[in-house]
């Protein structure tokens, strides 16, 4: 039997155009995790977020299950894009990204800026941004792969995000 071509091709600038799309668009993420208990693969909606400067980051509460997970095991995925008019999920566009997740200290002199770039996205968080359980997590992309629809996929390096 012949081998078939690599369907994922490296990404051209309209991929990336539409990869940078999807995460300045992006409100909320699936976010596969390790779960700390039983080391099961776990998977949850969570807020989301591209800052200014490109970096990815969520905003997450202490009593969710991820939380402890991404302590555990900084190693997770993210998934972003929406299901187009269509209906279809097969035929939109979607980014799944391996990512390394960094939580942000409460003392990080880093925190008030960012701090003040996700509530310039996300207004609604100024109900709980401050409360003692609630971490910022950025996430550090290690590569990731988009599929634009059918026939279109792409696999991208940690720059190509940027």
């Amino acid at each position: 039997m012949p081998s078939r071509p690599d369907p994922v091709a490296t990404p051209d600038d309209a991929a990336r155009s539409l990869a940078r799309r999807l995460l300045a668009e992006a409100t909320h993420a699936g976010l596969a995790v390790i779960d700390a208990r039983d080391g099961l693969p776990g998977i949850s909606r969570i807020a989301f977020a591209r800052l200014p400067d490109g970096t990815l980051c969520s905003l997450i509460s202490g009593l969710a299950p991820h939380y402890a997970a991404l302590q555990a095991t900084p190693s997770c995925a993210l998934m972003v894009g929406e299901v187009g008019a269509k209906g279809d999920p097969l035929t939109s566009p979607r980014l799944m990204i391996k990512a390394e997740a960094r939580f942000v200290a409460a003392t990080d002199p880093a925190r008030p800026q960012l701090r003040a770039e996700w509530l310039a996205l996300r207004p609604r968080s100024t109900v709980y941004v401050d409360l003692g359980d609630f971490a910022f997590i950025r996430f550090r992309p290690l590569s990731a792969l988009l599929n634009g629809g059918f026939g279109k996929a792409f696999s991208f390096g940690p720059d190509d995000l940027a």
